[in-house]
């Protein structure tokens, strides 16, 4: 079933896992987890990838983080508390799910997994830190432009580029409405900045500052 909490796990921890777990396929834009809902099961990604976004009462969305194969998520249920965040399948992905008891019971008797738990969710924690003081501190150009660099790589040619996300992804992850970002875009695309293609987005010149 290849789980992967993290690397460098014993192989008799993999091999608990592995006896508890379902393993289950879906197809893309599944909701697995929905905001709110009470948790019982820990979900581990052995294909595919999801989003992970929090919705407001007008039911805009903002995604905290995407995350792909060998990683995990549901694993704040173990609080007892209910669901901080839904979880889509961005594509069609393959799931193994753990019951909250059979992981609880792991995390409590093998201290490695409980470090690698600890380490996982500093860094979550640290990413969410971030994540906040650009919606503090940046307008959503700022967020925008941060998101094309940090997604793209750079071609020889002197350009970047990136895979292609839709307007309201784009919306989405930087926590603006589509209508704000299109005209971004549009006027980056007018200037001669970013060339948007069939499958990808192309940073042609450093992007200015302020917009």
């Amino acid at each position: 079933m290849n789980i992967q909490l993290a690397e460098a796990l014993p192989e008799k921890t993999l091999s608990a896992l592995e006896r508890w777990a379902q393993l289950r396929r879906y197809p893309k834009n599944t909701i697995i987890i929905t905001q709110g809902d009470a948790g019982d099961t820990v979900f581990f990604i052995i294909e595919g990838s999801v989003k992970v976004f929090v919705s407001g009462e007008d039911g805009d969305q903002l995604v905290v983080a995407t995350q792909g194969r060998g990683e995990y998520f549901g694993e704040l249920s173990l609080d007892g508390g209910l669901r901080s965040a839904s979880v889509m399948t961005l594509e069609p992905t393959q799931l193994a799910v753990v019951p909250k008891a059979q992981f609880r019971d792991l995390v409590e008797s093998e201290p490695d997994v409980a470090v690698q738990l600890i380490g996982n969710l500093i860094g979550r924690v640290r990413a969410l830190t971030e994540r906040v003081t650009d919606l503090a501190l940046l307008d959503v150009y700022g967020r925008l432009v941060k998101l094309l660099n940090e997604r793209s790589t750079p071609l020889p040619d002197g350009s970047r580029a990136m895979a292609r996300l839709t307007q309201q992804s784009l919306a989405e992850h930087v926590g603006a409405s589509r209508e704000m970002v299109s005209r971004i875009f549009k006027e980056l695309v007018t200037g001669g900045y970013v060339s948007v293609k069939a499958d990808e987005i192309v940073i042609l010149k450093t992007l200015p500052r302020r917009w």
